[in-house]
C-alpha cells in the first residue's frame, strides 16, 4: 500500500485504554475481608520500615516526601560543568544565513 499524503496510517490512533493496568488497579482495589488488597499491601511496607529495612524506608520516604533531587557536579580532579545558554533571534522574513544573529554576553552563570 502506497503512502497517500493526508492520510493517517493509524485513523484511530494510539488506544486510550491500558488494559494491565487496569486488572491492576482492579485486582488492588478488591477487597479482601475488611481490607483492600491495596491497604494490605501499604501495611506491609510499613512493617518491613519500621523493622528497619532500608529499601522499604526509603520507598515510603520518597512517596511521602518526593525524591530527593540529585546534584549535578564535577568531580575533583575533572573542571567543573558549566552551562551555556543562547538565544537565537531569527529573522523569518529573510530566510539567508547572514540574517540569524546570536544574542550572547559575556556573563557568568
Amino acid at each position: 500500500m502506497a503512502f497517500e499524503p493526508g492520510v493517517s496510517g493509524n485513523p484511530g490512533g494510539k488506544p486510550k485504554t491500558k488494559v494491565f493496568r487496569d486488572a491492576l488497579n482492579l485486582a488492588i482495589n478488591r477487597a479482601d475481608g475488611d481490607k483492600t488488597k491495596l491497604a494490605r499491601i501499604a501495611e506491609a511496607l510499613v512493617d518491613k520500615a519500621a523493622d528497619g529495612d532500608v529499601p522499604a524506608i526509603r520507598e515510603i520516604a520518597d512517596r511521602l516526601d518526593g525524591k530527593a533531587t540529585q546534584p549535578i557536579a564535577g568531580d575533583d580532579e575533572a573542571a567543573p560543568i558549566r552551562q551555556r545558554i543562547e538565544r537565537v533571534i531569527i529573522d523569518t522574513a529573510d530566510r539567508d544565513a547572514a540574517s540569524i544573529q546570536a544574542a550572547s554576553s559575556t556573563e557568568e552563570v
